[in-house]
């Protein structure tokens, strides 16, 4: 059997899949991935993890993988992460991650010099933390002796490709959520690395998806167990990839990803920015992907079930109790900016509350306001995308961890008052960078092909109940004056 491999570096793991022509999971294997949370909103991880994890999750795929001939690889990955290497593609520093907060006043800076809305037009992406444009700012003010000993600066996917192929090369789709990337011009953005003391030629060359960027080296292929000469492709940001997994041009759909951070997105021909999105290159052929993020998911549900119920297992065993309680749980508010807020309102400092507790409220009934208040902010921001390009957004299709539970597919339904589709892509991110291995094979024209061929099914259907909609319209405008009155409180060094 002939198949292509999804490599997926995420933040906490990395996956490899085996898919066939059909998008059939033929084998797969991962391996963990540690980070450091370093407080004060730091968040760092050892590039050379990267590539261990990499090969141990390949070398298990390998194992798994009985009568397999592969034919190509292609990456996806965590994005807006960066790391410092020398000449010799090693580590100056630890790489700083994408839910890193600590260039807040660098962000801010750069505003100042260049305007709002000219790094806004240039990078598709308002002024914010996660982009590594900012981080390197960072760098530059406070750590310049490590900037300026770095000869290159690689995203996850350029650092892969350039161990697997010795290739410095990278998708345009993983390049642009750097922040450094000028989305209108297609390169990178000359002026903006200047300001730092950066250049291009630091960065890696940036392909489209779908591109060849070369064949497996010997050393490689001995450490990963894949055959040496293998095809790697250009592959793409884990969040656009996992909008090619499941179909994202078809009209009126927007995918929803329920993982550590909540990510949405619409596809576009016609590049547009705007304060309710932040603008990505897509990974599956021409156009843009119209991206909202909410930065704490899962990641937040982890929190509620570990830290405040002492019990990990504590979401399952919950779940039928909150799915009794009514629309409103009762009158709890989660506002889930647990790690400041990106779209709409773009205020790194903002901070989670719980609001409307009494002695009668349970722990269900956190579950259930936690999954409403996620609910609420994606039917927002999703309708200001609607409002401010004219798209149509009739169905979401929900992949990621979060998708498993039928009480927050429905509620997102119910909030959002559209069907919400279950995908089968357990793993979206890994599927569609797959997509880009089997076009860059030739075993399809474009990327559309691709996912007609194999994208996964959907399992479950979740239709908005009309009573439901109504109850959550009326709690939908309380739910809004939430953040305007806590803005600024408390005050975040």
């Amino acid at each position: 059997m002939d198949a292509v491999i999804g490599l997926d570096c995420s933040t906490s793991a990395v996956k490899a899949v085996a898919f066939d022509a059909r998008g059939v999971v033929l084998a797969e294997g991962r391996a963990a991935l540690a980070f450091r949370a370093l407080g004060d909103n730091r968040f760092e991880q050892d590039p050379g993890d990267w590539w261990r994890a990499a090969c141990t999750a390949l070398r298990a795929l390998v194992a798994a993988a009985h009568g397999v001939r592969f034919i190509g690889i292609a990456i996806a990955n965590q994005r807006e992460t960066i790391a410092p290497l020398d000449e010799s593609f090693r580590p100056t520093r630890p790489a700083i991650l994408w839910l890193d907060g600590r260039a807040a006043d660098d962000a801010a800076a750069m505003a100042s010099r260049f305007g709002r809305e000219t790094l806004h037009r240039i990078t598709g992406k308002i002024p914010d933390p996660n982009p590594a444009l900012y981080k390197l700012a960072w760098m530059r003010r406070v750590e310049p002796a490590t900037l300026d000993a770095s000869r290159y600066f690689a995203e996850v996917h350029g650092y892969l490709a350039q161990r697997l192929t010795g290739r410095f090369a990278t998708s345009t789709a993983s390049a642009d959520p750097l922040g450094v990337f000028d989305l209108a011009a297609g390169e990178y953005a000359h002026e903006l690395l200047a300001s730092i003391g950066l250049r291009a030629d630091q960065f890696a060359e940036p392909l489209p998806p779908g591109s060849v960027i070369g064949a497996l080296h010997a050393q490689a292929a001995a450490e990963t167990g894949l055959p040496e000469g293998l095809m790697v492709a250009a592959g793409g940001g884990d969040g656009q990839a996992a909008g090619v997994a499941v179909g994202l041009d078809a009209p009126g759909r927007a995918y929803l990803n329920l993982g550590t951070a909540i990510v949405s997105g619409v596809h576009s021909r016609a590049y547009r920015i705007g304060t309710a999105f932040r603008t990505m290159i897509s990974a599956g052929g021409p156009g843009y992907v119209f991206e909202t993020s909410l930065r704490s998911g899962t990641l937040l549900c982890d929190w509620l079930a570990r830290d405040l119920f002492g019990d990990p297992a504590a979401l399952t065993t919950l779940e039928a109790a909150a799915a009794a309680l009514p629309p409103g749980a009762d009158g709890v508010f989660v506002l889930p900016y647990f790690l400041g807020v990106m779209t709409p309102h773009w205020d790194s400092a903002a901070r989670g509350a719980i609001l409307g507790l009494a002695p009668h409220h349970g722990r269900a009934h956190l579950l259930r306001a936690l999954f409403e208040g996620i609910a609420h902010e994606q039917a927002d921001v999703t309708a200001r995308i609607v409002a401010a390009t004219g798209l149509a957004v009739t169905e979401i299709v929900a992949i990621g961890g979060g998708s498993r539970s039928d009480l927050w597919c429905q509620i997102i339904a119910d909030v959002m008052d559209m069907p919400v589709l279950r995908s089968a892509s357990a793993e979206a991110s890994a599927l569609g960078a797959a997509m880009a291995a089997a076009v860059a094979a030739g075993w399809f024209a474009d990327f559309a092909d691709a996912a007609t061929a194999m994208a996964g099914p959907i399992t479950a259907r979740f239709d908005p109940d009309p009573p439901r909609v109504a109850a959550y319209a009326a709690r939908a405008a309380e739910y809004r004056t939430i953040y305007p009155r806590l803005a600024g409180f408390p005050a975040v060094p």
